[in-house]
């Protein structure tokens, strides 16, 4: 064990190292958004560019930056790694405390991703709750903090359809009683539905959505892998949104390809549904942009096999041409590494005209890329339900003068006063962004 901790010691140094002396990206980030996003020839290394920003949580009276004519101030803080939330009919405010489940590692790589992982703020134990927040006086912060659910397994997705309260954790959804106005849920949950998890379950989020009809579930479900490298079968029902009927529990694949989809929103104009996507990694600082797209029913976007429609991945063997030839290329580039995580449409969304019809997206930010992209909120417009450019940042400031992270975001929601509520689960911080 000491020759493999002093291995994986110098590989960390080493990729720092080469992070350090290095740039692995040739192009502006702004080049990968858009509609038609640059996409150069792809750069394979046998040492990944490694270069995080340190966690380091937020100095007193310092808080993330917003454009001008709105505020930004802390709705609650002393959370517990905070990254989904979900606003109720009566107003009240929940926020999944969540993290990956712990496993024991078991290869090199596994050491040196959980290494990274730590030193990116996600290295801590998940609460497996849900936080009930309560803002009564409507001044814009929670005097009420309390534990609404406990005891579960790294929630994320939350919805509620008339007296029932739907959670999606990382392997199951479940669901529990619900009363109006009530503030903690102590009833035992039933599983209405498996998800896919098992012993790596690498992206282990699960976000979650109900259809207009209050009769079915939609669940984003992220890859096993960065391309495939631990076998297809480990990938069933993977990389993609599935469907559950509530009635049944019968679960299917609405639509794959998807590497790793997290947020997902309907467009109250379109009805159409819509997902945020982190794409591979490994491949260059310029590659693959994540994106923004709308999601069809029985749609294929291309992962492993392909990338922004017909773009051949070239360490995937064997190939699927028949896959690659009715791959869909996404609508939305957001930027290669920026990590959106965080959805949601403005509908209610009282911060100005020009942001009243698009979505918001929290951008955890890269680990890999130098320089760094992501690590901020942004708004990309809407007209006739196609997305617009340039997006327009939110929130920034999340990477301070000592180049490290005093936050990450994660989730964002509407508030019932029409603000932006983004989950901080470095910072652990709910932040809220109003007009003033």
């Amino acid at each position: 064990m000491r020759h493999l901790a002093i291995f994986i010691v110098g590989l960390i140094s080493l990729s720092s190292l080469v992070s350090c002396s290095i740039t692995n990206s040739s192009l502006p980030v702004s080049a990968g958004v858009g509609a038609d996003p640059t996409l150069p020839e792809p750069k394979q290394s046998l040492i990944p560019t490694v270069n995080i920003a340190p966690a380091v949580g937020w100095k007193a009276g310092d808080k993330p930056t917003a454009p001008d004519g709105m505020k930004v101030q802390a709705f609650a803080s002393e959370l517990d790694h905070p990254r989904w939330i979900y606003r109720l009919p009566n107003g009240d405010v929940l926020v999944a405390e969540s993290n990956k489940q712990p496993k024991q590692a078991k290869s090199i790589r596994d050491v040196v991703m959980s290494k990274v992982m730590a030193a990116a703020g996600a290295g801590v134990p998940s609460a497996d709750r849900i936080t009930l927040l309560r803002d009564a006086n409507r001044d814009g912060i929670a005097e009420l903090k309390t534990t609404f659910l406990e005891n579960l397994t790294s929630p994320i997705g939350m919805v509620l359809i008339g007296d029932k309260f739907y959670v999606a954790n990382t392997d199951a959804v479940v669901v529990f009683p619900y009363q109006n106005g009530q503030q903690k849920i102590t009833a035992k949950g039933k599983q209405i539905a498996a998800l896919p998890a098992g012993k790596r379950n690498h992206h282990w989020t699960k976000g979650m959505i109900a259809s207009a009809d209050g009769k079915k579930l939609f669940v984003s479900v992220g890859s096993n892998s960065d391309h495939g490298e631990n076998g297809m079968q480990e990938e069933l029902n993977r990389a993609g949104i599935l469907q559950v009927d509530i009635a049944t529990g019968k679960t299917s694949v609405f639509a794959s390809g998807l590497r790793n989809p997290v947020g997902i929103d309907f467009d109250p104009d379109t009805g159409k549904l819509w997902t945020v996507v982190n794409e591979r990694d490994q491949l260059g600082g310029d590659l693959v942009p994540d994106y923004l797209t709308s999601v069809k029913q029985g749609g294929f976007y291309g992962w492993p096999y392909t990338y922004y429609g017909d773009k051949l991945d070239p360490r995937v063997k064997p190939q699927r041409p028949d896959l690659a030839a009715r791959s869909i290329k996404p609508d939305y580039a957001l930027g290669s590494h920026t990590a959106p995580l965080g959805l949601t449409f403005a509908k209610g969304a009282k911060l100005g005209e020009k942001f009243s019809n698009g979505v918001f997206i929290g951008q955890h930010g890269s680990w890999n890329r130098k320089p760094r992209s992501g690590y901020k909120v942004i708004f990309v417009s809407f007209e006739n339900g196609n997305p617009l450019s340039p997006p327009v940042e939110i929130l920034s400031g999340f990477i301070n003068k000592d180049d490290n992270a005093s936050g990450r975001p994660v989730g964002v929601e509407i508030d019932q006063e029409g603000a932006l509520l983004v989950a901080d689960d470095v910072g652990n911080i709910i932040w809220r962004v109003s007009k003033k």
